[in-house]
């Protein structure tokens, strides 16, 4: 069991034009309004991810043996520039190479992207709009839980497939849930492609769990 407990947050409160409570995440009982599709209203909201995400990184420095490279240029891991403004990244790489390193990207959003392993990003919020009508606390649940299982191993990542090869994914969480995903290989730097599948193929299994530091074995 990880001894990761998230930090205290006191949570952003916005209001509607009549001064009453947006309930984000409860907002709509059925389809939401056309009007709402596309409209991001308050991203300030997903503010907390920040503290989160922060959280996350000192407890992995702290409880694992890893090497840590903070700096805006580790970014660039990400298999795809971020649709905003970087203003913080870290690369936190264990030190087995049969385990997935992270690297987290605080954008000005704000939000969270996340680069797992060799060939997948992982974006808290997927989608801001009013629409999805997401709340930070729900995208914090999926950011920690992924990154725990990532750290864990359970995190895997395959390719797929000849002439159209996909790029698949799978968590698995302490509860038998899990998450998992298909990309087409085609939609990602093709050098990266190559040069992960010799590495994806040796590990079949998954990526391994991260070896602890000395202080928490």
């Amino acid at each position: 069991m990880s001894s990761y407990v998230r930090p205290a947050i006191d949570g952003p409160v916005f209001r509607d034009a009549d001064g009453e409570v947006i309930e984000y995440g409860n907002r709509w009982g059925g389809s939401p309004p056309e009007a709402t599709y596309s409209v991001d209203t308050h991203p300030e909201r997903f503010a907390p991810l920040h503290a989160v995400a922060d959280a996350l990184i000192a407890h992995l420095r702290e409880t694992y043996d890893v090497e840590v490279d903070e700096g805006v240029e580790t970014a660039a891991d990400l298999l795809h520039p971020a649709y905003h403004d970087v203003v913080r990244a870290v690369r936190i790489r264990p030190n087995d190479p049969a385990a997935a390193s992270l690297t987290l990207v605080f954008t000005a959003y704000p939000g969270i992207y996340m680069h797992a392993g060799l060939l997948n990003d992982f974006h808290y919020p997927v989608c801001g709009c009013d629409a999805c009508d997401s709340t930070w606390e729900g995208e914090a649940d999926d950011l920690e839980r992924q990154v725990l299982a990532v750290v864990t191993g359970h995190y895997r990542e395959s390719i797929k497939g000849g002439i159209r090869p996909l790029v698949a994914h799978s968590f698995t969480y302490p509860d038998g849930s899990g998450r998992s995903g298909e990309s087409r290989a085609q939609d990602l730097p093709a050098a990266r492609v190559k040069a992960a599948r010799p590495i994806l193929r040796n590990a079949p299994g998954g990526w391994a769990a991260w070896p602890r530091s000395a202080s928490c074995s």
